[in-house]
């Protein structure tokens, strides 16, 4: 089996639609559901996503903030330029999140285990 670039470009273009509601989608599933039960583990688990998903966002903002360059690139190039950075920033979320992040994992992980009487 072969890919063209035309076939990666329309692989990136269903991944970055699927990838943007899913990721989301599926924080929010978590986060609506019964965690009175969960275990330390879990929760924290959960606590980690979200703040590896802000973490995400945040970049992303910043991302917007450096202007692109000039370069005459094709179209399906700079779609794959676009997948290899939205995988880097979504590696680099969730390794600083893994790493003590900004601290929002832990201070959500205090709070709901006093919520859920996990103390």
């Amino acid at each position: 089996m072969s890919l063209g670039i035309n076939t990666t470009g329309s692989f990136y273009n269903n991944y970055k639609t699927d990838t943007a509601t899913d990721s989301a989608g599926k924080l929010e599933e978590t986060l609506n559901s019964d965690l009175s039960q969960a275990t330390e583990e879990e929760l924290m688990d959960v606590c980690k996503d979200f703040e590896a998903y802000f973490i995400e966002q945040m970049f992303k903002a910043m991302q917007k903030m450096v202007p692109e360059s000039e370069e005459n690139v094709s179209a399906s190039t700079k779609q794959l330029k676009d997948y290899y950075k939205e995988q880097m920033t979504q590696s680099y979320a969730e390794q600083a999140s893994e790493s003590g992040g900004l601290g929002i994992a832990q201070v959500l992980y205090e709070q709901m285990k006093r919520n859920y009487g996990l103390e």
